[in-house]
């Protein structure tokens, strides 16, 4: 399964400096999918924790839900794919918002644990341009940065 993520994520990145040299077409992203174990404890941890909102799953196939990341990009969150996924940190979905503190309070109430780039608990990493992150799992343990939009 390492492979498969090493190999999209090449691809993508190839594409990526691809679209930069070529002058017929541009890539924009569409969607992230992500496999998951309980379809009904993601979709829930992404609207009702988060406060994205569930869009419809235009495939209509069984077993995959779509959330909104706004400005038309999309979650698709897809439990056909039984194999086990394993990531470490480095492979995250990026978020910001104007109101950090609401987001680590909400964390807190909800007893999510978060932690800065090193690892340690509760703690909010500071770069070097004064952006806060901090991060978090959902709950098929896939990584969630939020950075402060200052």
């Amino acid at each position: 399964m390492k492979k498969i993520i090493f190999l999209l994520m090449a691809t993508f990145h190839i594409g990526i400096v691809c679209a930069q040299e070529a002058t017929d077409f541009d890539l924009t992203i569409d969607h992230v999918a992500l496999s998951v174990k309980n379809l009904d404890v993601s979709v829930a941890f992404y609207t009702q924790t988060l406060h994205l909102y569930e869009i419809t799953n235009k495939t209509k196939k069984e077993g995959i839900r779509w959330v909104s990341l706004g400005d038309a990009k999309e979650l698709h969150l897809v439990s056909t794919i039984k194999e086990p996924v394993i990531v470490n940190k480095a492979v995250h979905i990026a978020f910001k918002t104007t109101h950090f503190e609401a987001l680590v309070k909400m964390l807190d109430n909800n007893h999510i644990p978060y932690l800065d780039w090193a690892g340690t608990l509760h703690k909010i990493t500071i770069r070097a341009d004064g952006i806060r992150q901090l991060y978090f799992q959902d709950p098929d343990g896939y990584w969630i940065e939020v950075n402060s939009a200052e």
